[in-house]
């Protein structure tokens, strides 16, 4: 591997070259959790590799056991009922990069760090992973764009029964519906991603981005319009106490008891 002299990654993140392709991974522990921190680093180190000529591809990837359980909500800031507004806007930007990303899912990709990981082109897994949109079980609208990402990935059937269950698959059924796109042998995930990161690098580097511009045209805009209808219903259902009863369920590893206000 090489470093990258010039640019220095934002805290928890490091960035490394294998030839053409990119190693960027990102440690929050012990869950993962990410914050406008977390985004705008994640934004700042690929918007650098899609200036570098060198790269054609990057591999994204978590530290630990969870791939990231989504955004932290314990915080003052984050109950602000704007905090999700203020996030999400910045996180379109990641939909705006030019250049092909596979997501590495190991462990668990929930709520909002599932949203993370359908920014990516694609994700490769393993059968111990875990998916879940939990956003109804917590009380709150999903956010993250999946209103669109995960109707584009799955279809708009499929998308729903995920998103109003809120119920989990592994890596395994994952694959079989579309919602990631590799499936490895547990431990063997980020090998199983570098393989398919070099089948991609050995592409043209010119019609790879055109043909993943046109894949993609007019995704950002998508999502950029979608998480403005997201953090409108996430800013009142914050307030409700179906959320904070979802949230005290989580963290109790109860069932929640919700009672529609």
């Amino acid at each position: 591997m090489s470093a990258t002299p010039g640019f220095t990654p934002g805290r928890g993140l490091s960035l490394e070259l294998q030839g053409h392709v990119a190693v960027l991974e990102f440690s929050r522990p012990p869950f993962n959790y990410f914050d406008k921190e977390l985004i705008e680093d994640l934004v700042a180190a690929l918007d650098y590799l899609d200036s570098l000529e060198q790269c054609r591809v990057t591999v994204l990837q978590a530290q630990g056991k969870v791939f990231c359980a989504g955004a932290d909500f314990s915080g003052a800031e984050q109950r602000d009922p704007e905090f999700p507004r203020r996030l999400y806007r910045f996180a379109v930007r990641l939909f705006r990069v030019r250049k092909p990303v596979i997501c590495v899912v190991e462990g668990a990709a929930v709520g909002g760090g599932l949203g993370l990981a359908l920014f990516a082109d694609f994700r490769v897994t393993s059968e111990r992973a875990r998916f879940s949109a939990n956003f109804n079980r917590l009380g709150i609208h999903p956010g993250f764009g999946l209103s669109v990402t995960l109707p584009r990935l799955l279809g708009q059937q499929q998308a729903a029964l995920l998103l109003a269950t809120g119920r989990r698959i592994d890596g395994a059924e994952a694959v079989r519906i579309g919602l990631a796109d590799v499936l490895a042998p547990a431990g063997e995930e980020r090998q199983a991603a570098l393989a398919l990161a070099g089948e991609i690098a050995l592409c043209a580097p010119l019609s790879l981005l055109s043909t993943r511009e046109t894949l993609r045209q007019g995704l950002a805009e998508q999502v950029e319009r979608a998480v403005e209808r997201e953090a409108d219903e996430q800013a009142w259902q914050i307030r409700s106490e179906d959320f904070a009863e979802g949230t005290q369920a989580m963290t109790e590893r109860r069932e929640p008891r919700f009672k529609g206000r």
